[in-house]
């Protein structure tokens, strides 16, 4: 390992080319098994010919075109043609795909001619695109077709890649209507939608502005719908990765600016940006907290060169900062400043198949980005498509250099590579040119692997599920069945695997060969993996081969567990934990932090899985079990480690960070983490890591620092205004309130607040802390009841929270004329913080506000005619006067994901008896999209606490086998293939 000192002096930016010369990014000669030893006693095979100078290669191109466009009824401002481009015209169908939105066909028009240009050239490569709807798919895959001498294929590739618009996303940022809108003369202010056209047109993506998001609640006894509105708007910027994170970026500090925030630019070396944050970016939190500042770092750069036409690249080098004040600034430029100074590193290079390096930059780069947060490294990769294989990972220490390393070989798991080669057999006649293109288009597009053919062989790349799809079609074409094969697997795996394959002398691979009929052979040793060769001369042969190898590769899970109990769970001698791998055929291993590292270390900070569980795959079902044993040794205090996500408002994070000293008491005192959004990231998800059974605790306390406030209007009465300037209610009501209900209440006065008649009105504003907001119902009620003792007729005009629906006959009660039995009030608009629904005082307001806004824009001509088939219209749903049909289906579509979830089980941990209830099934992921949704629809009477993932392990070991119960062969065969 290198160690690269004096930061002052940094050298140019460093290239992960390093002076290599590029070579193709897949071996296309047919392999000849005589290169290597084979097996003994093995069957020799017949070497392949050589290559032909012409090649046929199809991939995907991974164009986004399942992300949809706005609801056109939610856009209030839209810059250039966005509208034109990301919805339908009026005249469309309403089932209409997305993918013929506008943006993604023109998307495809445009692919199809950069190839046509390629096919017309100079050069002798001709390019095709393919465009299909497989089955198993919603969306659209479009495939590229090469042919030509190898060399110009690979640089065509290269071509094609990095000059089409990849990743497209919707990015939003979430800001209070008075910074958009003048509710007075209801207009957008000009000022915010010219900055939003400038940076539109600066970075190359397009901008909406949406109003609030309307989430309806429907009744389901009497169908009535209550509509929740979240209390902000939304800019929502579609675009690609890096243009849409620059635009992002850009609305962010203007949105400070408007709060009276002041900005610099400072320039840092980009590589060093990740170190310089941190682990999990503690040292940027601790310098935001001592200066009152926020710093936005660029997003990870990514290594292809597409930029949109007549757009800027944000300069990587560039950080910006805004504070209150200029000495604020000052302040955190010098720490950061002192930082890079002080910063000694440590580079290490590695060797990773450039196919794989392509699959981790198209499809893994964020997942890249939180290694590098987690760990402060920053890994440096080749460009997309170059047929470079070194990738480079510097930082301040070993351990995090290989704990990146580790982690980014392990993204994608099993990495395969086939090769499948043909011996003409008699009249056996190759298909021409168009008809291999179309069979090699069609495969590519229905198993998401890349293939090529050179006339004698076939050869496919990608995961092992890609890879295993085509094989199982090439087994079925017409020409492949009629001739001789040679079908060769390699299959990349982590080095320290191989004292657990093989097993002991060899033993399970040659036990493997002979039950199958294929040779197996262990390659191409690096410092992290290695290559599994399984050759076989039959499909059959490969696949019931193959599968064997696959039920010995290993299967692990790491967990936390405090150093603490190692001891106690180990056992004397290690007879405790013997005893649970001898019963489970389960490999466990116990790192403390002197393995870790060393004492004095962040480990402590970071809690970091110490306890790997390994087996072979067809063992992998005991994996949880020994889980659950080793956790029921472990005090109840420091159980499973898991995450919950709690929602604040990403503009009070500042106020948070600033309170550090009391957050790091938090933590010691409930044994938790809790970790704050990156400053450019702008989300209001604070998550808060430890053990299952403090996290929740951990988290209330952590929503005690967090104020909230509701405000209940009430109509003006004399005897309303008597009661409330009452000795009784100033000196002895509010004070029960607040020791009683721990809600502190103000009475105000507030002119623009009218009843339906115009008549004045008088507001209590209630102030409370978050994790008190179920409270503010009961407080409410109590002071309810004082005005009913009182005699004092009490009408609000808006905030009520009604009581929840009770599950009772109370709703048959008004079959049955009693005077014994009082009727239920009927439900009243909300507007409160636990539920911020509005009526129709909303109604009156909010959507006159909203017709304001668009009524006198450029834009009613053209959304009248546009519309968008994701938000269609479903007639057989009730809605509401309100909200549009479409944004009821669309919302609602997304609230069916809770829809049977299981109420009284919010840690996100199964309970004994949870087989047998119908939330048993219900799986729950970060795949659910939130950031557009309330945070009260999703959390409204406690946070979910996802259950924690764990990662890939990159530690070594193998379970002891011989005394195994279920252990042998032959094991299930079990298709591997699809």
């Amino acid at each position: 390992m290198q160690k690269l000192a004096n930061m002052r002096h940094w050298p140019e930016r460093m290239s992960p080319s390093f002076g290599m010369s590029p070579r193709p990014n897949m071996n296309l000669a047919p392999i000849n098994p005589h290169q290597k030893t084979a097996a003994a006693g093995a069957p020799p095979l017949s070497p392949s010919p050589a290559a032909d100078s012409t090649i046929h290669y199809s991939f995907n191109v991974p164009f986004a075109s399942d992300l949809a466009g706005p609801n056109t009824e939610e856009i209030l401002h839209a810059t250039g043609d966005s509208v034109m481009r990301w919805t339908h015209p009026g005249d469309a169908p309403d089932d209409v795909p997305i993918y013929e939105l506008p943006v993604h066909a023109q998307n495809v028009t445009n692919l199809r001619n950069m190839c046509n240009d390629l096919t017309k050239g100079p050069l002798p490569i001709e390019a095709y695109v393919v465009s299909t709807n497989p089955k198993h798919l919603k969306g659209q895959v479009t495939t590229v077709c090469l042919t030509g001498p190898p060399e110009l294929v690979n640089k065509s590739r290269e071509t094609i890649l990095n000059d089409t618009p990849l990743a497209l996303r919707c990015t939003t940022v979430d800001i209070e209507y008075g910074l958009v809108a003048d509710s007075q003369a209801g207009v957008l202010l000009k000022h915010f939608t010219d900055a939003l056209d400038t940076f539109s047109q600066f970075c190359g993506v397009d901008i909406f502005i949406l109003g609030p998001k309307l989430t309806p609640m429907v009744d389901g006894l009497n169908g009535d719908v209550e509509v929740i509105r979240d209390q902000r708007w939304r800019v929502a910027i579609y675009g690609d990765m890096e243009a849409s994170e620059h635009a992002k970026t850009h609305v962010l500090i203007f949105i400070d600016k408007l709060l009276g925030r002041r900005v610099d630019v400072m320039n840092v070396e980009s590589t060093l940006h990740p170190i310089v944050c941190g682990r999990s970016r503690k040292n940027i939190k601790l310098i935001e907290s001592a200066t009152n500042t926020a710093i936005y770092f660029p997003p990870f750069a990514q290594p292809y060169r597409y930029i949109p036409q007549n757009a800027q690249r944000r300069k990587p080098d560039e950080i910006y900062i805004t504070g209150e004040n200029p000495q604020g600034i000052e302040l955190a430029k010098r720490k950061i400043h002192d930082l890079v100074t002080r910063t000694n590193l440590f580079v290490k290079d590695a060797h990773i198949s450039p196919a794989k390096i392509d699959m981790i930059l198209l499809g893994r780069m964020d997942k890249v980005r939180k290694i590098m947060e987690n760990n402060g490294t920053y890994a440096m990769f080749p460009p997309l498509a170059s047929n470079r294989d070194l990738i480079r990972v510097q930082g301040v220490e070993g351990l995090q250099i290989e704990r990146t390393m580790k982690e980014i070989m392990s993204l994608f798991g099993q990495y395969y590579f086939a090769s499948w080669w043909i011996q003409q057999a008699g009249a056996a006649q190759i298909p021409s040119p168009h008809d291999i293109r179309t069979m090699l288009g069609d495969i590519c597009a229905n198993s998401d692997a890349d293939i090529s053919f050179d006339k004698m062989t076939f050869t496919v790349t990608g995961s092992d599920d890609a890879v295993k799809d085509a094989l199982t079609v090439l087994s079925q074409i017409k020409f492949v069945n009629q001739t001789q094969h040679q079908i060769r697997v390699k299959i990349e795996l982590a080095q320290e695997h191989k004292e657990f394959v093989s097993g002991k002398k060899n033993g399970k691979i040659n036990k493997i060969m002979t039950q199958s009929n294929v040779q197996i052979i262990f390659d191409g040793f690096k410092e992290y993996n290695f290559d599994i060769d399984v050759i076989a001369p039959t499909y059959d042969s490969m696949k019931q081969g193959l599968g064997l190898v696959e039920q010995e590769m290993p299967a692990s899970i790491s967990f936390h567990v405090p150093d603490q109990y190692h001891k106690r769970i180990i056992g004397i001698g290690g007879q405790h934990i013997q005893r649970i791998m001898k019963k489970h055929s389960v490999f466990v291993k116990f790192s403390n932090a002197m393995d870790r590292g060393g004492m004095g270390r962040e480990d402590d900070d970071v809690k970091v899985d110490n306890v790997i569980c390994r087996t072979p795959a067809r063992n992998a079902q005991n994996l949880e079990l020994v889980k659950s044993e080793i956790l029921d040794m472990v005090d109840r205090a420091h159980s499973e480690f898991t995450s919950q996500v709690v929602h604040v408002d990403r503009l009070y994070h500042r106020q948070l960070i600033a309170r550090l000293p009391e957050i790091e008491e938090l933590e010691k005192k409930w044994n938790c983490k809790i970790v704050f959004p990156s400053t450019e990231q702008a989300s209001d998800e604070v998550t808060v890591t430890g053990p299952e059974w403090q996290v929740p605790l951990c988290a209330d306390e952590f929503l005690g620092m967090v104020p909230e406030t509701h405000e209940l209007v009430m109509v003006r009465t004399p005897a309303l205004v008597k009661f409330l300037e009452s000795p009784e209610f100033v000196n002895d009501l509010v004070n029960k309130l607040k020791t009683q209900h721990e809600v502190t209440v103000e009475v105000h006065e507030n002119p623009e607040e009218k009843t339906e008649d115009g008549g004045r009105t008088v507001t209590l504003l209630w102030k409370l802390t978050r994790n008190n907001t179920g409270g503010l119902r009961d407080a409410i009620d109590f002071l309810q009841a004082q005005f009913a003792a009182a005699g004092v007729e009490a009408t609000v005009v808006k905030g009520a929270i009604p009581r929840p629906k009770s599950d009772s006959f109370e709703d048959s009660l008004q079959y049955f004329d009693s005077k014994l039995l009082q009727h239920a009030p009927a439900p009243v608009g909300t507007d409160s913080p636990t539920k911020p629904g509005f009526g129709e005082e909303i109604q009156q307001r909010g959507t006159t506000l909203l017709d304001k806004l668009r009524k006198p824009s450029q834009l009613l001509s053209s959304l009248d005619r546009r519309k968008n088939s994701s938000h269609s219209v479903n007639t057989l749903f009730k809605g509401s006067t309100n909200v549009s049909k479409s944004s009821l289906i669309s919302i609602e579509s997304t609230r069916s994901f809770n829809a049977d979830r299981n109420p009284w089980n919010d840690s996100g941990v199964n309970l004994p008896d949870d087989d047998n209830n119908p939330w048993s099934s219900r799986h729950f992921g970060n795949g659910f999209e939130t950031k557009l949704t309330p945070p009260s629809m999703l959390h409204g009477g406690g946070d979910v606490t996802p259950r924690h993932g764990t990662r890939a392990s990159g530690d070594s070991g193998r379970p002891s086998t011989s005394h195994s119960t279920n252990s042998g062969y032959p094991g299930p065969i079990g298709g591997p293939f699809r």
